[in-house]
């Protein structure tokens, strides 16, 4: 017989503490010394330990190389972040063990206050929005380009690239293993659910779930909220 539990939220309810600035310090000088490639080879050199010393390196490697990097944010073992110079990260982020974002040497990525991306999940960050307390399931997933497919008379992957913006609302929740298409917005407050391929926009505070993801219902309380946020979005 299964019994259910209500536990208190963890993450979500963090206050953030002020890096130590001897931290900061060793990041600024790393900045300063290192090539780019060094400050890589250094990263990865503690990407994998479960040490104290080696947390503290992963941050100060990341806060290094990143545009910018807030404070109390926690970088899991094997995590992997490519053109860090275009991408930023607010306070209190949790990025999962495996977690890879990667960066385009043209891309724009933002990562809000308080996000807590899920191990194994993946970001094409191309252009690329995720809002404050977002939850971002383990092994979900976002892609930011597609191939035109044309003309037709050639390998798909010889044909252009289409780029388009994704942006994820403030508090939205991600179901482990959902996939966002290009060009997608999901409203603040949403829920996606386990599995979810979203092909087009999700509206504030709604729940969606499926293969294409599909409207299910609104959040309990939250109707009137929800269209609120829809006629911000008009004006």
């Amino acid at each position: 017989m299964t019994t259910e539990r209500l536990v208190a939220a963890v993450h979500g309810r963090k206050t953030v503490v002020p890096d130590p600035p001897d931290e900061i310090a060793l990041a600024d000088r790393l900045r300063r010394e290192l090539s780019i490639d060094d400050l890589r080879t250094l990263a990865s050199r503690h990407a994998w330990g479960d040490s104290n010393e080696d947390a503290r390196m992963r941050r100060a490697t990341w806060r290094a190389l990143l545009k910018r990097f807030g404070h109390g944010v926690q970088i899991g073992r094997g995590a992997i972040v490519k053109h860090p110079e275009t991408i930023e990260i607010g306070d209190g982020v949790f990025v999962g063990e495996q977690a890879f974002i990667q960066g385009r040497f043209d891309g724009t990525c933002v990562i809000g206050d308080h996000a807590w991306l899920g191990p194994q999940s993946y970001f094409d960050a191309r252009d690329l929005e995720i809002g404050e307390y977002v939850g971002w399931g383990p092994g979900a997933k976002v892609l930011g380009s597609e191939h035109t497919g044309l003309p037709a008379d050639a390998p798909i992957t010889q044909t252009d690239l289409v780029i388009r913006p994704v942006r994820i609302g403030a508090w939205a929740d991600i179901g482990v293993n959902a996939v966002f298409l290009p060009g997608v917005t999901v409203g603040k407050g949403a829920i996606v659910g386990a599995g979810a391929v979203v092909t087009r926009d999700v509206a504030p505070f709604a729940v969606v779930s499926g293969v294409p993801a599909r409207f299910t219902r609104w959040r309990e309380g939250c109707e009137e909220a929800s269209e609120r946020a829809r006629l911000e979005n008009i004006r």
